[in-house]
């Protein structure tokens, strides 16, 4: 507090912008999100609606390429995702619990997917399973289909979105450290009920955050899945092929309505992430107050 007399300006006052500052940058912010998000979401539902809700339910529910394009996506999403939370797992656990050679390396590689093109991803997997691949003609011979398939989808989805759980998991085990998990293996407990009862609860924020992340990106992956797929009609087109593959066909009601069904499903996932941070903030402030009501007494 300024002193009497004293021409200094409260502490609180001279660390707050002028009011020209913050309205400029509210201003700014909202103008660039309204430009860049609110109106192309908007633009989206209008064309999508433009001939009609029957023409919009057409696209959506009766023609055969569109719901095979829907099945697949919410095939191939969950699987990848289930794939990357054990991969995340595992990897936080040992880099985190563990010192070994290479641990730095494993660490570096768990971003690679963020460093490459998703189409530099694509063609890796044709490198290797291709016809003319390393592992190709071994495939071929023994009749396993891996590109122009489910499972190459499945494997290219699953390496875009890899570090997004082992991301989120591996500074909070690192900030929670092995304290709790010592005194549990002290009293008797084996790993997997370490795992169970200590380690889950105490990351299970952090890993559903990661899962909520890779399951967006899952979902609207195009670059990878592109160069795997083959783009086959009703069998290899995810909905960002498949809307790729309406629009190119002129077919603007059907692009915009498998578009629509795409934000729909990116508005959800926004919802429940906006929902785990509330829950997660709430459960911090929680522990932080049954901390000082213990700190008192």
């Amino acid at each position: 507090m300024a002193a009497p007399g004293s021409s200094m300006p409260p502490a609180h006052s001279a660390r707050r912008d002028p009011a020209w500052v913050r309205w400029l940058l509210t201003t700014l912010a909202v103008g660039v999100l309204t430009v860049l998000v609110v109106i192309p979401v908007i633009c989206v539902f209008v064309e999508a609606f433009s001939r009609g809700v029957g023409t919009y339910l057409k696209n959506i529910f009766l023609d055969p390429d569109n719901r095979n394009a829907i099945l697949l996506t919410l095939t191939v999403a969950p699987i990848a995702v289930c794939c990357n939370v054990l991969f995340g797992l595992a990897a936080a656990w040992a880099i985190v619990r563990f010192r070994f050679p290479g641990r730095t390396l494993l660490t570096a590689m768990i971003d690679l997917p963020f460093a490459i093109s998703p189409v530099v991803a694509g063609l890796m997997f044709v490198l290797l399973f291709g016809d003319l691949g390393y592992f190709g003609p071994w495939l071929k011979q023994n009749g396993i289909q891996i590109l122009f398939s489910t499972p190459g989808l499945i494997l290219a989805t699953t390496f875009v979105t890899l570090p997004f759980v082992a991301r989120e998991l591996i500074p909070l085990m690192e900030a929670i450290g092995p304290d709790e998990e010592l005194a549990a293996l002290s009293l008797g407990a084996n790993s997997w009920q370490i795992f169970w009862r200590v380690t889950i609860p105490n990351i299970r924020w952090a890993l559903l955050y990661g899962i909520i992340l890779c399951n967006a990106r899952a979902m609207g992956e195009y670059g990878a899945v592109y160069v795997v797929s083959g783009r086959i009609d009703g069998a290899t087109n995810t909905m960002p092929l498949q809307v790729g593959t309406l629009f190119d066909g002129l077919n603007t009601p059907g692009a915009f309505a498998l578009a629509s069904v795409l934000t729909m499903l990116a508005a959800v996932t926004l919802v429940i992430k906006v929902g785990v941070e509330r829950l997660a903030r709430q459960q911090v402030q929680e522990a932080k107050a049954k901390q000082t009501a213990q700190i008192k007494e």
